[in-house]
């Protein structure tokens, strides 16, 4: 292997969080330290002029969609807090501030080299400055001009069949090449647009649907500062969304309560040393969790089910709300009252005495808000778990007034915005009219792919062309032998990215073309996202790093300029970002205020999201109950595992090879109930073998605090292990619950 020339960042950060692996147990709290210790470490890294300037400037923070940044400045919320510090904000800019790969690093390393190295390092080899090819057969990528790249990208559009391609969009792009590249999709011929949210919060945007008639969040960041009860079922916000930890922490201090609801004892959601409050950073950490309940994986609803039981039992229940403001809500009633307790107790691994505790703090709050992640929608219920939060809130009319209500904790800092602006296999209604008639255009009426479909449609060699907007596609799929083999089979994919992955060396046997991109904070044009209450924010761009890279706006516009015929639509009529926030306003719904955003700098809470009032976004304006039969129980005879990912990594991008609040040093690690472990004889650091329909792996074994039956593992290490099983209702894979065997390796 070629000695690869890493950024010299790589290497300092590496030495100081990796080099000892001295961690080798669950530290009693979490937080405060590292991020200020990681602060400083960038600082002295980048310099403290390059550091102030990416974090104070107005843009949208780049990690998740709690948000944060925009007009306001770099630190500021919705409500204007001021200075809370993300790590993993800090490494998202560490990342964009590296100097660019040089371009003759493509020739003396082969794909085969670059395997050799962790994501992690990947990441760190420097921004992407050109473009670069490799045609099936070839061994390496090589450095190519935009003229050239762009001239085979638009050859291979005009040759290819468009019901014979896909386009992939993450959560990290703006509203405004989002708009651009659905648009361009279906004037080119295809319904194919999907996003990273089928892997991840779709089943959120369904269930809701389903229930409320939307699928976003029924609160603002406002109401979370007046709830007195906020239950986190399913999601680890310690590690993913560390700023709600502030609100979390407040909420105890005013003598509320928050009830977490997890398999995994997660340090983080136990006691959280948050690094801009003083008085939690000089304290050993402020308690986070008033109650915690850990039911097995695949148990919440009978969790769920078990608490609205307990509400119906003791008559508090809102009787206005559910005969004034809701639907089939008898049908709901008696199906729970029907429920013995031992089928709940047997199906959540909880007790019926540790779930009538917490249906008392409900039954006696009078805010409260209810928020979850994958660990809900991973599963191939996942749409029935959100519904059973939803009628919970229901049943005490914690919904339609302030205070109270629904907040789905969403992963990528766009991710809602990408699926608002219509970058979705199937545009509602309303968005598909409004786009024919104010546009003067036609759309195909062929139903899309969702992200699971364009793998089975790769692997089955009946995609031609994928374009792939940000992200890892690979890495982000379950079963991931089968998703290499997918990709593998598509004879041309593009890329628009800014650094180096996974899904750059594996799943490329054939013709690939990768375009380096301009970062948010790069843009040469003002971009707008959109967070997850609901609230857009303006991204001003102008900050110049790198000399090669371009707009993914701009990329897309030359495509769509040279692709569709200016009497299908006139694309050359796009002169700015301005312009297509102009369409956005005249055929989003709630999106009107975008169109002078750039002059006014007003941002905005979308129209008709927040339901402070009992009117609903269904046909009759009432909620709806649902009620689904509990899953069904899995083998007695394997365990169930659910992946996750560590304190050190966003979304697919692994920043530290350490888990430090769960105590781990190596990824390749499974974390196991200590009484599990010794009925397989095992002990810390023995390695065992992981079996499930699809895939072995050996890996270590470590002792942690989760329910018995239930083991934890990293994404993407153990997606080999993940089937393509599917939530039917929508499409969701269920990476949180896979039934695998142990065997100890002697």
């Amino acid at each position: 292997m070629a000695k690869i020339p890493f950024n010299g960042n790589w290497q300092r950060e590496f030495t100081i969080f990796d080099k000892k692996h001295t961690l080798l147990k669950t530290p009693s709290y979490t937080g405060g330290w590292k991020s200020i210790y990681y602060s400083l470490h960038v600082v002295k890294e980048v310099g403290p002029a390059a550091f102030a300037k990416s974090l104070l400037s107005k843009n949208t923070c780049k990690t998740c969609a709690y948000g944060m940044g925009g007009q306001k400045g770099g630190m500021v919320n919705e409500e204007g807090d001021k200075i809370e510090v993300c790590k993993k904000s800090l490494q998202a800019q560490l990342t964009d501030i590296q100097p660019g790969i040089a371009s003759d690093f493509w020739s003396r390393n082969s794909i085969e080299d670059l395997k050799e190295l962790r994501p992690r390092e990947l990441e760190m080899l420097g921004r992407l400055n050109d473009p670069i090819f490799k045609k099936k057969g070839e061994s390496h990528y090589s450095a190519i001009n935009w003229v050239s790249a762009m001239g085979l990208l638009i050859q291979k559009y005009r040759e290819t069949n468009p019901d014979n391609t896909f386009f992939y969009s993450s959560g990290r792009s703006s509203n405004e090449a989002s708009f651009l590249l659905h648009l361009f999709a279906r004037l080119y011929g295809t319904n194919n647009v999907n996003n990273c949210s089928y892997y991840c919060h779709q089943a959120s945007g369904v269930g809701m649907g389903r229930t409320l008639g939307t699928g976003t969040a029924t609160v603002q960041f406002k109401d979370v500062k007046k709830a007195d009860l906020i239950f986190v079922i399913g999601a680890n916000p310690a590690s993913n969304h560390p700023r709600f930890l502030t609100e979390l922490m407040h909420c105890r201090r005013r003598g509320g309560k928050v009830v977490v609801i997890n398999p995994a004892k997660e340090p983080g959601l136990v006691k959280f040393a948050i690094p801009s409050d003083v008085r939690s950073f000089l304290s050993p950490g402020s308690e986070i969790a008033s109650h915690y309940l850990q039911p097995t994986i695949g148990g919440d609803m009978a969790v769920l089910y078990g608490i609205a039981k307990s509400i119906l039992e003791r008559g508090a229940e809102d009787q206005n709300f559910i005969e004034n403001h809701t639907d089939s809500s008898e049908e709901f009633i008696a199906g729970i009252q029907s429920l013995s307790w031992t089928e709940i107790e047997q199906s959540s691994g909880i007790t019926k005495e540790e779930i009538i505790e917490i249906a008392d703090v409900y039954a006696n709050s009078k805010n409260t808000i209810f928020t979850w992640a994958m660990g809900i929608t991973h599963h191939t219920h996942g749409v029935e778990n959100v519904e059973a939060i939803v009628n919970l809130a229901m049943i005490r009319g914690m919904l339609g007034r302030p205070h109270a209500g629904l907040l789905p904790l969403r992963g990528h800092s766009n991710v809602q915005g990408v699926g608002s602006v219509g970058v979705t296999p199937v545009l509602k209604k309303q968005i598909f009219e409004a786009i024919e008639i104010e546009l003067k255009v036609q759309l195909p009426q062929k139903e899309g792919w969702d992200t699971m479909e364009c793998m089975r449609q790769s692997a089955e060699s009946k995609v031609d062309l994928a374009f792939i907007l940000g992200g890892n596609l690979y890495a982000s799929n379950p079963n991931l032998n089968y998703a290499e083999k997918a990709l593998s089979a598509i004879p041309f994919k593009v890329f628009l990215s800014t650094t180096l992955n996974e899904g750059h060396l594996y799943g490329v046997d054939q013709d690939v073309l990768i375009l380096p991109v301009k970062a948010r904070d790069e843009e040469d044009q003002k971009t707008t996202q959109e967070s997850m209450f609901n609230y857009v924010r303006m991204s001003d761009g102008g900050i110049e790093r790198h000399s090669n890279t371009r707009s993914e706006f701009d990329i897309i516009l030359d495509l769509a300029k040279a692709i569709i015929p200016a009497d299908k639509f006139d694309f050359s009529e796009v002169k700015s970002f301005d312009d297509i926030r102009k369409l956005i306003a005249k055929t989003i719904p709630g999106f009107g205020k975008i169109e002078s955003i750039e002059e006014t700098k007003e941002e905005f809470q979308i129209d008709g999201r927040t339901f402070h009032e009992p009117n609903f976004g269904t046909p009759d304006g009432k909620a709806r109950f649902i009620l689904n039969p509990l899953p069904q129980e899995k083998k007695k005879d394997v365990f169930k595992l659910m992946s996750v990912r560590s304190e050190g990594q966003f979304n697919s991008i692994v920043y530290e090879e350490i888990d430090a609040w769960r105590g781990v040093t190596d990824r390749n690690t499974i974390l196991m109930n200590p009484e599990d472990m010794a009925s397989k004889s095992l002990k810390d650091g023995d390695v065992a073998e992981f079996t499930s329909k699809v895939g072995s792996l050996k890996m270590k074994v470590q002792a942690f605090d989760i329910s018995k039956g239930c083991i934890l593992g990293y994404y993407p290490e153990t997606n080999y292990l993940v089937g393509s099983e599917l939530d039917p209702k929508s499409k969701t894979p269920a990476f949180k619950n896979t039934e695998v065997s142990i065997q100890k390796i002697n």
